[in-house]
């Protein structure tokens, strides 16, 4: 079954600071994981009431099973990655891994 290692960002306190270094290479970070199947990004929606996010980015990187997404994260680069994920973090960030049940690989547009 196919497992994903989900990042939730939370607001960062400097989301300046945030943007550039996560456009500068921490998705190429996550690519780069051994067995990464695929990594999906998402900016969370700003709430129409001005309120602060419960989120402000996800990060979802895809392995063939638990073992493959286990495997990789004993690697020298994801070591190189959650040094980044922290640097990155400054609001706090969450890691989980989940077996994905259900997927729909249509063309999203």
């Amino acid at each position: 079954m196919t497992t994903k290692i989900t990042v939730v960002f939370d607001n960062p306190l400097q989301p300046e600071e945030f943007e550039t270094g996560y456009h500068a290479g921490h998705l190429a970070l996550a690519e780069a994981l051994p067995g990464a199947l695929r990594v999906e990004a998402a900016k969370v929606w700003p709430k129409e009431d001005g309120s602060p996010t419960p989120a402000y980015r996800l990060v979802d990187v895809y392995f063939a099973d638990y073992d493959a997404a286990c495997d990789a994260v004993q690697t020298p680069q994801a070591a190189v990655w959650f040094a980044d994920l922290q640097r990155l973090a400054s609001g706090g960030a969450r890691v989980v891994f989940a077996d994905v049940e259900r997927g729909n690989e249509r063309d999203q547009r």
